[in-house]
C-alpha cells in the first residue's frame, strides 16, 4: 500500500526518535476567521481582504499581495480556494521576500498558480489557445529564484494530472515545501512539483490578480529547519 506523502511527514513527525530532542509540530491556522492578524497587506487596497464568515475575501483589485508576518523554510501548506469569476487568476507564492517588482506589482519567490479553467480561453490571440497545462497548478520560480521543474514546460512545470475544478468549486491545494524542494497535490493527488529553488526559505504572499477568489482552512505544519544559508533566505521586511 503506497502512503501519502503527507501522511508519512506526520508519522515522521511523531515519532519516538524526534520526540526525544524537541516537542512535535502542530498544525496552526494561517486565518483567524475574524480578521488579518498575522498578515501584512503589501501593496493592495484596505479592502481588497476581508474575513467573512470565516472566509478570506479577495476582490482582486488593485493587483498586489498580503504576506505571512513571519518567514518559513520548511512546512506542509493546506489551503483551499475557489474562483468566483470566469478566468479568474491567482495564486500563493513561496520563500518570497514580499518586496513587489516595479514592472508588475508581485514579489520574487516560487509561485504556486491558482487559475480558473476558462484562463486560456478567454487569453485566445490570433485563433491560439494558451496551453490548459496553465489551469491545473502550474509551480516555477519567478523575480530572479531559479527552479528545477519536474515536469517541464519552458522554466514552469506543469501537473502531470488536471485535476483542478472550475469556477464556484473548491480546490484543494496541499504543497509539501523542504530544502529547496516544493510538491504540490491538487484535490488530493501529488501532480507537480520543483526542485534546487536558490531560495529556501521566506514569506508566503497570497495575490491579487484581478478576479475575486476565496480562501479557506488554511494551516501549516512546520518541519525542522535544514541548513540554509544567507544567500537562500528571503531578506527581512522591515
Amino acid at each position: 500500500m503506497r502512503i501519502p506523502a503527507i501522511v508519512c511527514v506526520s508519522l515522521f513527525l511523531s515519532s519516538p526518535v524526534l520526540a526525544q530532542s524537541e516537542p512535535p509540530s502542530q498544525w496552526r491556522d494561517l486565518f483567524t476567521g475574524r480578521d488579518l492578524a498575522g498578515w501584512t497587506n503589501i501593496n493592495t487596497a484596505p479592502e481588497t481582504w476581508t474575513m467573512r464568515d470565516g472566509l478570506l475575501i479577495n476582490t482582486g483589485k488593485p493587483i498586489g499581495v498580503m504576506c505571512t508576518d513571519r518567514m518559513y523554510e520548511n512546512f506542509v501548506l493546506h489551503i483551499e480556494w475557489k474562483h468566483l469569476e470566469a478566468g479568474g487568476n491567482s495564486g500563493v507564492f513561496a520563500w518570497s521576500n514580499a518586496a513587489p517588482r516595479p514592472d508588475n506589482r508581485l514579489p520574487d519567490g516560487v509561485e504556486i498558480q491558482m487559475l480558473e479553467l476558462d484562463w486560456p480561453k478567454l487569453h485566445t490571440r490570433d485563433g491560439v489557445v494558451p496551453p490548459v497545462e496553465y489551469v491545473h497548478g502550474e509551480v516555477w520560480g519567478v523575480g530572479g529564484v531559479r527552479t528545477v521543474p519536474d515536469n517541464p514546460r519552458g522554466e514552469r512545470s506543469s501537473s502531470v494530472e488536471n485535476r483542478a475544478k472550475g469556477r464556484g468549486e473548491w480546490n484543494v491545494y496541499d504543497v509539501v515545501a523542504v530544502d529547496g524542494v516544493i510538491k504540490l497535490a491538487v484535490n488530493g493527488k501529488f501532480v507537480n512539483g520543483i526542485s534546487k529553488s536558490t531560495r529556501k526559505k521566506g514569506y508566503l504572499c497570497l495575490e491579487a490578480e484581478g478576479a475575486e477568489i476565496h480562501f479557506r482552512n488554511a494551516r501549516i505544519l512546520e518541519l525542522p529547519p535544514g541548513v540554509t544559508t544567507p544567500e537562500q533566505t528571503a531578506p527581512a521586511r522591515p
